[in-house]
């Protein structure tokens, strides 16, 4: 071992200072070492003072550092030693989990690595046991689940009234809000930057929160009965609110309103047990328009954000300005009239479709993962523009008549298959964002996998609570989803 001048020095020094504190015993030992390295003793630094005051160099006498108190130094940097091997370990166990959780960004494998990964292979980014969170606040029925759209955090709701803000990555408790006098039905985080959470209870209100606040800055009040869904409504392609620039910080919630801008929507739309969906100017708090063509109680809503579609011509050239239908941005309801309407976002609210199939009541509908801010798809036509066109139309419906639809939208709407693997009521469904998959979860207490191409259920994940499985929710790009169910846990999940 090579050390050099200094670190032989302070070596030497802290023995000698060790050999000390063992007390009269390990005198001799310490005089003999201190003879033998020519460690500077008391006695021989206090001649040294006297001699170096007539002197300006002290060349000639060997200096070192001693301890300034606490303990010899020999003895601190022996138990540092064990100290910083568990903190290294502890950082090589963070390391690890976060290259597990941001794999997907890299396209690597599960430890971070591409070691694993085959070539032209991307990750499916799918669920999979066991469950990396299972955060337990809640003293009843999680009914609703939902995700930010940009940070870790998501946002569940309960039949206790309260709505639990979480931090889905490390699995802790955030913010509770409360408000509402009765069960809270659903939740949806505004579109863009998610700086507000709109929740729908029984109590007959539907609230406006702050999340950077956690305040109630709005509550809206017209429907009659039960209201069982709350969404934001995707903004048009080319809103002016949305490339308005903030000229002020105190433009979040002010008197005259919420402001679309820093909402990222200018309406929310509601489903209510009194078989109405009417959809809510977030400035005003007014309702703006009420849908009554459903016959008894809407339970479900699902959107879909606009997207700009250059279309070509027969040459295959583009036509600047025509767009397609399928840019439309939509609202889709449904219930226990088991029919689901499909309507344009905005405008006049026109009906687009009626969809018609499921036997019994209908408890949920999902559209494709992906934001709902107006994308743009400039690109020149290609022999896969025509999937991509028939992706983002897909519908996706649960049923209690135990059965997951695939629907598009487009040219009138028609069912394009059928899964039938739940042996109980389907509470929750989503189409996966990479258009190939659909996850659903229901009373039989599973979470299910379905592969489109293959028309078949390819992952079951059994008892993925120990009670229904009441409603799920996944981020259009993180690799996170989570579930809540009557077992009073919200659970999240990992993709692979």
């Amino acid at each position: 071992m090579v050390l050099t001048e200094r670190q032989r020095s302070d070596l030497h020094a802290g023995i000698y200072e060790y050999l000390l504190s063992r007390g009269p015993d390990f005198a001799v030992a310490a005089e003999a070492f201190a003879a033998a390295s020519g460690v500077a003793t008391e006695d021989t630094n206090n001649n040294d003072d006297d001699k170096n005051k007539n002197t300006e160099n002290g060349d000639d006498k060997k200096k070192t550092r001693r301890s300034t108190g606490g303990g010899p130094i020999l003895e601190k940097k022996w138990t540092a030693v064990p100290r910083l091997q568990r903190r290294v370990l502890e950082l090589e166990r963070q390391v690890a989990t976060n290259a597990r959780l941001h794999a997907h960004r890299t396209g690597g494998a599960a430890d971070g690595s591409t070691n694993n990964m085959m070539p032209g292979r991307e990750r499916r980014m799918l669920p999979r046991p066991p469950a990396m969170h299972t955060l337990q606040s809640h003293s009843a029925v999680v009914t609703s689940v939902t995700l930010h759209p940009v940070y870790t955090m998501a946002a569940s709701a309960s039949e206790d009234g309260k709505i639990i803000l979480w931090d889905h990555e490390s699995g802790e408790y955030l913010r509770i809000l409360r408000g509402h006098t009765n069960v809270v039905t659903s939740v949806d985080f505004s579109p863009g930057q998610g700086k507000f959470l709109a929740s729908s209870s029984t109590d007959l209100t539907i609230k406006i929160w702050d999340v950077k606040e956690f305040t109630c800055v709005r509550t809206l009040r017209g429907h009659d009965h039960t209201i069982s869904c709350v969404r934001f409504v995707p903004p048009p392609v080319g809103a002016l609110f949305l490339e308005k620039q903030q000229k002020n910080n105190t433009n979040e919630a002010t008197g005259s309103g919420i402001d679309p801008s820093d909402a990222g929507s200018k309406f929310v739309v509601t489903a209510s047990r009194d078989a109405t969906v009417k959809f809510w100017d977030l400035e005003t708090g007014f309702c703006d328009h009420t849908i009554s063509d459903h016959s008894d109680w809407v339970r479900c809503i699902a959107v879909r954000g606009a997207k700009s579609i250059i279309v070509g011509s027969s040459k295959g050239k583009e036509q600047e300005g025509q767009v397609s239908s399928s840019s439309l941005a939509l609202v889709a309801t449904s219930g226990n009239d088991r029919t689901i309407y499909v309507y344009d976002a905005n405008d006049k609210r026109a009906k687009v479709c009626e969809l018609r199939g499921h036997d019994h009541v209908v408890e949920a509908l999902s559209f494709l993962c992906s934001t709902l801010l107006p994308q743009k798809d400039s690109s020149a036509p290609s022999k896969s523009s025509s999937t991509t066109t028939s992706t983002w139309d897909y519908l996706a419906s649960g049923s209690r008549d135990r059965t997951v639809r695939l629907w598009t939208v487009a040219n009138g709407g028609s069912c394009l298959m059928t899964f039938r693997a739940h042996e109980n009521w389907v509470r929750g469904v989503l189409v996966h964002p990479s258009g190939n998959h659909i996850i659903s979860c229901g009373d039989d207490r599973s979470i299910r996998v379905y592969d489109i191409k293959s028309n078949r259920c390819m992952r079951t994940m059994e008892d993925a609570h120990p009670h229904f499985v009441t409603s799920l929710s996944m981020h259009p790009t993180l690799p996170i989803m989570v579930s809540g169910g009557v077992d009073h846990t919200v659970k999240c999940w990992q993709l692979d």
